[in-house]
């Protein structure tokens, strides 16, 4: 009975916690986040100030998650373990609560956590506003091409089938698409949106294929600058921050490969963190990596490396994340002007292709009857 009873009250303990998703928690987690630097600062305690929190919350996921943190606090677990627990915040971030508990400067620490979180959220914020513009024009473009060839095309090819004309290969194709269309419109046409926004997800957001969609916005005329400078600047706040609050440079490069979202970032800053690892300098390790220069500019380089030589390397990336934080504003700014002759082009062609296809046959039409 008692063997029972030992095991009952074993396999709670036993049992591994779950861990969370971040999903929905954005605004939240930034709230959490927030906070608690402002209350670890004016001196409360980490389980009074989570617990003071939880009330705000909405979601009851959130409520959750902090009465999971506090009790793990009160239990006399460090915060950085009891926030690594829950699994929603990324590697950097649990880095700098850790290095800030074991420093005694959680408060200054968490403090970065939060302007850092600011920033990333600021980044995110330039790239959707710039993407938001070309991803709206297309998105109309293509439905109202599809609208136009499901609801008018097909009575288009019914008017244009009764002339006895030679028809010009535009007009033909376009009839053979509107007969088609007349008649599998119901199926072709949700198959066909189900297949772009397939398509769209796994260029984009699928985990094991989003590179090829990263590859294509680095080869686009203006995403690709905004998207070098957003990473620099990136790179200098995200770097400065953790090596100023004393975080060794492999473990900041590790941390910072786990924050970025691009595949090719990531590989150099895995590259940089296993050479410093063996022993080589900054230098070495930029020059021992393919096409550095084409995502990090020679220039920012050699400024690291004299941070390097300088012992002033904290400082030498809050100043590259500063000096690229005032380009994306600009470049962000000349995006839509950059574009728009682009998707200008795009929608021309469309136009023009549609309106050749119904013009010419009717000039062929009034020849036909002149003679």
């Amino acid at each position: 009975m008692n063997n029972k009873t030992q095991k009952k009250v074993s396999e709670p303990v036993l049992k591994k916690k779950k861990k969370f998703s971040s999903f929905g928690l954005g605004k939240e987690k930034d709230y959490f986040i927030e906070n608690l630097s402002m209350l670890a600062s004016s001196g409360m305690t980490i389980d009074s100030a989570v617990r003071s929190m939880r009330d705000e919350m909405r979601t009851k996921k959130m409520k959750e998650i902090l009465d999971r943190v506090a009790k793990e606090v009160e239990d006399g677990s460090p915060v950085w373990k009891a926030l690594d627990g829950i699994g929603i915040f990324s590697p950097h971030i649990i880095s700098l609560v850790r290095v800030g508990e074991e420093s005694g400067k959680l408060s200054e620490n968490l403090r970065v956590v939060s302007l850092q979180e600011e920033k990333n959220r600021d980044f995110r914020s330039k790239i959707n506003s710039a993407m938001m513009y070309p991803i709206f024009v297309l998105s109309l473009t293509l439905l109202v091409g599809v609208s136009i060839a499901w609801f008018i095309l097909p009575r288009l090819a019914l008017v244009f089938s009764q002339m006895n004309i030679k028809l010009p290969w535009v007009t033909q194709v376009l009839i053979n698409l509107g007969q088609f269309l007349g008649k599998n419109g119901f199926f072709v046409v949700p198959i066909f949106f189900a297949f772009v926004l397939a398509t769209f997800y796994l260029v984009f957001f699928f985990k094991k294929t989003k590179f090829i969609g990263q590859w294509l916005l680095f080869h686009l005329p203006g995403i690709k600058n905004l998207i070098k400078e957003i990473e620099l600047a990136r790179m200098g706040y995200l770097m400065g921050a953790l090596l100023d609050a004393g975080l060794p440079i492999t473990d900041a490069f590790d941390s910072l490969s786990r924050a970025t979202t691009f595949s090719f970032y990531r590989n150099i800053y895995l590259h940089l963190k296993d050479n410093i690892n063996e022993g080589f300098s900054i230098q070495k390790s930029f020059a021992s990596y393919p096409k550095a220069n084409r995502y990090i500019p020679s220039p920012i380089q050699q400024m690291i490396v004299a941070g390097e030589k300088s012992g002033s390397l904290s400082k030498t990336f809050s100043k590259i994340g500063e000096t690229f934080e005032r380009k994306t504003e600009v470049t962000t700014k000349n995006l839509s002007v950059i574009l728009e002759p682009i998707l200008l082009v795009i929608v021309w062609v469309g136009v023009v292709s549609v309106a050749l296809a119904v013009i010419l046959p009717i000039y062929g039409l009034i020849g036909g009857l002149r003679k």
